[in-house]
């Protein structure tokens, strides 16, 4: 049985603990300060930031706290009975995940930001959560500020939720609409992205797509009731994506974006992640910089677009302490009684695919009679449906004649064995590109 934090007595304040306090760390205990009085009134009385716990507890920090609130040992935490809440603010999968079991097994409700740590060991913590009575609230994992864990999770449960469609990576969208905007290469705008502070030093989980695939294992879980192994989810990077690319999707009418997709069918789950074309003028077209969009189709309300910063201090701090509060009044003792019953099927990992769509096609090809008509060839055997193609003419120092194929919508699996055999064939002049196209 689930319990409510100070039940007995409505008017005694509530202790907190943290544990890192880091950038996202230092943004909460200042929303907490900062706010104290408006969180009073939200949560029904006073939240206390109690103890943190730090690596480094002489390290300058750009709030004020008691050195005796400061240590570097969790005991602080899980030996005193008045903190019963923390929020765990630390990256990474350990010691997160070890910090993470002993809290709950001392009677402590978590909050969290990490993803990596939900969607890698989301079943492992939601069980020992369930055994001690205690709950784990997520919100800042996903988007950022935007409250889409609360939306799917609370707001829609009346709904039958079809699909999710989103991105979900600020670093990714802001490196592509730079690119877009400025006609600068891949490699110059990570550089930038590096230096404003939107991608770490190594970006890796960024631009190779393992951050969104992480949040939209876990939006799976709270659309479709069933945990999905992220790592078996298809995700592609941006690596692939340069000017002449962006620019030949402008010339139709599209952008390009990394879009995290899932969708529910009879008996399968269609998810992927990676770069994706979309039509100029919809709203993740319209997504730029450093923003997250996210679009859930629900059978009674319809489509639903949310929008907003998905990183940064204080949008992820605002996520975070939207939770601590929800912690304290019970509404996420309530959602976690649903949240936390994992339903693992032994069989997801052969369903989940990437669905049908048109596909956009970028090959650069020998410059001779009868290529096209091979190629097409080539596609027309799989069964995949040609709607326009264009033959643009060679640059100085390019191998091959670029050359753009847009199809009608097509399957996955069809798509894949296609582009094995077009890879092989000799009038190919270097790896094909191949993108799905969003028409909704």
């Amino acid at each position: 049985m689930m319990q409510t934090i100070g039940s007995d007595d409505m008017t005694q304040p509530v202790h907190i603990g943290l544990v890192g306090m880091g950038t996202v760390g230092t943004g909460v205990v200042r929303v907490l300060q900062n706010s104290a009085d408006h969180i009073a009134r939200q949560a029904g009385r006073p939240l206390i930031v109690e103890h943190v716990v730090v690596q480094d507890p002489k390290k300058p920090r750009s709030v004020e706290l008691s050195d005796k609130r400061l240590s570097s040992d969790l005991r602080n935490i899980t030996e005193n009975p008045a903190i019963s809440v923390v929020a765990v603010l630390l990256g990474g999968l350990e010691p997160a995940r070890t910090i993470s079991l002993e809290l709950l097994r001392s009677g402590k409700d978590l909050v969290t930001a990490n993803k990596a740590l939900v969607a890698e060991h989301g079943p492992e913590l939601f069980q020992a959560a369930r055994e001690a009575g205690r709950s784990i609230a997520f919100e800042a994992a996903i988007g950022g500020g935007i409250p889409i864990v609360a939306a799917v999770s609370e707001c829609l449960t009346g709904n039958r939720i079809s699909s999710i469609r989103g991105i979900l990576n600020g670093t990714s969208n802001f490196i592509l609409t730079k690119m877009e905007q400025e006609g600068s290469n891949y490699q110059d705008v990570l550089r930038l992205a590096q230096s404003e502070g939107y991608a770490e030093a190594d970006p890796t989980m960024d631009v190779d797509g393992t951050d969104a695939t992480q949040k939209l294992a876990i939006l799976a879980h709270l659309a479709f009731g069933q945990w999905v192994p992220w790592a078996s989810i298809p995700r592609f990077g941006l690596e692939t994506i340069d000017q002449e690319l962006l620019r030949f999707a402008d010339e139709l009418g599209w952008r390009i974006r990394v879009v995290a997709d899932a969708s529910r069918g009879v008996e399968t789950l269609s998810l992927r992640v990676g770069p994706a074309l979309v039509r100029k003028g919809t709203p993740l077209a319209e997504t730029q910089g450093a923003f997250n969009a996210v679009s859930v189709v629900g059978d009674a309300v319809g489509p639903l677009f949310f929008h907003g910063l998905g990183a940064g201090q204080m949008p992820t701090a605002s996520a975070v302490v939207a939770d601590i509060i929800g912690t304290v009044v019970g509404r996420s003792a309530i959602t976690f009684q649903q949240v936390g019953n994992v339903e693992n099927s032994e069989n997801v990992d052969s369903n989940i695919h990437g669905g049908p769509s048109p596909i956009f096609l970028r090959l650069h090809v020998a410059d001779t009679p009868g290529v096209l008509a091979d190629l097409t060839g080539i596609l027309g055997g799989e069964g995949i449906s040609i709607d326009s193609v264009i033959q643009h003419p060679a640059k100085n120092g390019q191998s091959g004649v670029p050359l753009i194929i847009m199809t009608h919508c097509c399957p996955a699996e069809a798509v894949d064995r296609a582009m094995n055999a077009l890879n092989k064939n000799p009038a190919v002049r270097s790896p094909i590109c191949c993108l799905p196209v969003i028409t909704e």
